[in-house]
């Protein structure tokens, strides 16, 4: 059984998911085998919010060159999870904008 600091890996924080924020959208980068009921529990449960949807996105790995040798990085999952409109920000990322 996973735990939800198991399925929550880390917040992704780039230009696009700053912007995202405005709409009360938050990027996480999540547990490859977890799907879209475990993500939406574990951020309710961490973070003590309402979620209205999960979307998740299976990042493919990508090709990479150093010198003559040639390797793949890996394939990781990403989560875009919005509130519902009455409920409260996430605290994490409040000092970020």
């Amino acid at each position: 059984m996973m735990t939800s600091c198991d399925i929550i890996i880390k917040p992704i924080i780039t230009e696009r998911s700053m912007a995202g924020m405005a709409d009360k959208k938050y990027t996480f980068r999540v547990a490859n085998d977890a799907n879209k009921i475990m993500i939406k529990k574990a951020v309710e449960e961490l973070f003590k919010v309402k979620v209205a949807s999960v979307n998740t996105i299976n990042m493919k790995p990508k090709t990479k060159r150093r010198g003559y040798s040639v390797g793949k990085t890996s394939a990781w999952k990403k989560a875009i999870v919005t509130l519902t409109s009455d409920s409260k920000t996430i605290e994490f990322f409040d000092g970020m904008m």
